[in-house]
């Protein structure tokens, strides 16, 4: 799984370049807010293994207008640190590696 580069940002943690992507406009059910947010990061200069997280938020562009926290890059630094603690090797190639950090999102009813 490779992310474009267009709509992608670079993110710098602990010295190592990364391009991370949150989809601009929701799925299906995102927009109905009954699964949360997810954003995908990968190393921006070697191919690999991307990481693909789920967060505990609504996607900020829901039908609904619900109430969400947009996802900061402060965010998407920390979440690479925790993955990289969790194991996720970004230059290896192999299937994406899952972060789930859903805990505490209840969907629409």
């Amino acid at each position: 799984m490779a992310l474009g580069r267009k709509g992608s940002r670079r993110i710098v943690v602990d010295g190592t370049a990364y391009r991370w992507r949150l989809r601009r406009r929701p799925t299906y059910f995102q927009a109905l807010a009954w699964t949360p947010c997810t954003f995908a990061v990968e190393h921006a200069d070697v191919p690999g293994t991307a990481l693909v997280v789920t967060t505990d938020q609504p996607h900020p562009s829901n039908w609904f207008g619900r109430e969400a926290k947009p996802v900061l890059p402060s965010d998407v630094a920390q979440t690479i640190q925790l993955a990289l603690r969790e194991r996720w090797t970004p230059t290896a190639p192999g299937s994406p590696f899952y972060l789930d950090l859903s805990a505490g999102f209840t969907p629409s009813p």
